[in-house]
């Protein structure tokens, strides 16, 4: 079967929408026709070499689909079922899974990285040479061919294109708030980043009942985007930065700070903005051999915790479901968070737009 995908050749080149070969679904594998797909910064990341990742591969790990067709063993799925796509897939047996940090699970760190399926080989090829995938999900692609555990059923009055941002920057933002920080009511929230990560960690704040939740972003234009997402204060990023969340929060700090960007100098803006004794997130993916200044002497005396937070600690089977049910609900908005649409083709363009801070989540309609 040919398949029309984006690729990624080497660092600094933009990505070639072009035809790949597709083989079908194996042993525990699911076939998915590709409906949506986000724009994120994380498959940037490649771009720009501060991830490292077998090539040339599909990138794309923010995605929704239809189920076209289930290899052996597979129970789960059927064919038309919609599905959010899962980039940390769980075995759900293992020390993290049955402590209910399936987004540490192990299992599948191996050949994710290797950019292949569990048994080492890779569904995509072109003139008979492998074509890896990005993140177990390769969705950059009209069609893949990926674990069953990396499908997540939905209702299908969820749009697809909602489905597809539940499956990475909603859980992530909104899980950090509501997983790992666990964030009080009436609590003081300063959010550093407001891309579509940021904005879901507002979201999340919003739903906690944060009773301040500050914005903090270098674009002007982000302000009002994130007043819409529930922001009570606006900060565009400065030298005096910290003195502001301060004088916004009785010249504490925040109870709590995320950090949504992955830039070591903002994490460590971030200890500086949080209040003695308040909790810092770390949600942002720094570069691959960076390092952050976090000073042992001021965590100790003031009793601060910095902490990371991957994939919101979510359960996808659980939070999918209960973020979408939200959605349904009124709870949580996310036809705001889908700002841009795009098709395959205009993949580069869509990047160009992300990086220009001009929209809260561009999504590739396929």
């Amino acid at each position: 079967m040919k398949t029309k995908a984006a690729v990624f050749y080497e660092p600094h080149k933009p990505f070639e929408v072009e035809l790949l070969d597709l083989t079908p679904p194996q042993a525990g594998e699911v076939q998915v026709k590709v409906a949506a797909a986000g724009v994120c910064h994380s498959d940037w990341h490649l771009m720009t070499g501060a991830t490292k990742h077998a090539l040339p591969v599909v990138p794309g790990h923010e995605g929704s689909g239809v189920v076209e067709a289930v290899g052996p063993g597979v129970t789960r799925l059927k064919p038309g079922d919609h599905v959010a796509l899962n980039w940390a897939p769980s075995c759900g047996e293992c020390f993290y899974c049955l402590n209910d940090r399936p987004s540490l699970c192990g299992s599948y760190v191996g050949p994710i990285w290797a950019g292949t399926m569990m048994d080492g080989t890779t569904r995509f090829s072109k003139d008979g040479q492998p074509v890896y995938h990005f993140s177990a999900v390769a969705c950059f692609s009209e069609r893949i061919v990926v674990p069953e555990q990396c499908c997540v059923p939905l209702s299908k009055d969820v749009p697809l294109a909602i489905a597809a941002l539940i499956g990475c920057a909603v859980t992530t933002g909104v899980g950090a708030a509501l997983n790992t920080a666990r964030l009080k009511p009436g609590s003081s929230v300063a959010v550093f980043g407001a891309g579509g990560v940021g904005l879901s960690v507002i979201m999340g704040a919003k739903l906690a009942g944060a009773s301040r939740i500050i914005a903090i972003d270098t674009n002007e234009a982000k302000g009002d985007i994130a007043k819409a997402f529930g922001a009570t204060d606006i900060l565009i990023s400065r030298p005096d930065t910290n003195d502001a969340i301060r004088s916004l929060t009785e010249g504490r700090g925040a109870d709590y700070v995320f950090e949504a960007i992955g830039i070591p100098a903002v994490q460590e803006q971030c200890l500086d903005a949080v209040r003695p004794g308040g909790l810092v997130v770390l949600v942002g993916v720094s570069p691959m051999g960076s390092g952050t200044n976090l000073p042992g002497a001021i965590i100790t005396r003031q009793e601060k915790t910095i902490t990371g937070s991957y994939y919101g600690s979510a359960n996808t089977a659980r939070d999918f479901p209960l973020f979408a049910d939200l959605y349904l609900k009124g709870l949580l908005d996310l036809d705001r968070l889908v700002s841009k649409t795009f098709t395959l083709d205009q993949i580069n363009q869509a990047y160009a737009e992300m990086l220009a801070g001009e929209i809260a989540r561009g999504v590739i309609l396929f």
